[in-house]
């Protein structure tokens, strides 16, 4: 039997668009069908006004980014872009989790379960700790490497000429520069 994908619903809510997994009582909605929440490329969602999760699994990242000594609103901005905060995101390739977790990376960094949210930040914060020691500190071209992988972005000399990923880090670096203004 065919997994079914959890609905996303999409409304304005006070003036602030809102991403729900259960349609809002009142007023029009549309339902998103994105497998991977900064896939598409033609996303019609403003990412300068976007709610942003302040609350959400803050003990989770605010242990592993000090563990990591990674600013949290980097991770943050990561985590809403890979997955939206939805701790059960699974991507056509099989990226798994708030962080979007590759089966073969998970392993490797020693997470057991990336469904389960504490292991795949603390997992997924690892590996982007690792992607900015590998690029001193470069933040486009470690986030660059999260999406397209490590290799691509060695092989260009810097972000690979992918439009998935070229979209990908323009949306955490607005993220990034919105959670750290509020932190």
């Amino acid at each position: 039997m065919a997994e079914s994908k959890p609905k996303i619903y999409k409304h304005l809510s006070g003036g602030v668009t809102t991403f729900s997994d259960t349609p809002p009582a009142r007023g029009a909605y549309t339902i998103l069908n994105e497998s991977c929440f900064a896939c598409g490329l033609n996303s019609n969602i403003d990412w300068h006004t976007t709610k942003l999760y302040l609350n959400d699994y803050s003990g989770e990242i605010d242990a592993a980014s000090e563990m990591y000594r990674l600013e949290s609103s980097l991770v943050r901005a990561v985590i809403h872009a890979e997955s939206g905060f939805r701790p059960l995101a699974k991507s056509k390739k099989g990226a798994v989790g708030l962080m979007q977790l590759m089966p073969d990376t998970a392993r490797e960094l020693g997470v057991t379960d990336a469904r389960v949210p504490s292991y795949n930040i603390r997992g997924g914060t690892r590996y982007l700790a690792g992607l900015l020691m590998k690029f001193r500190g470069d933040i486009d071209l470690a986030v660059a490497a999260y999406n397209a992988g490590p290799m691509a972005v060695e092989k260009h000399k810097g972000i690979p000429p992918y439009a998935e990923t070229a979209a990908y880090v323009q949306r955490v670096n607005i993220l990034y520069k919105r959670y750290k203004s509020v932190s």
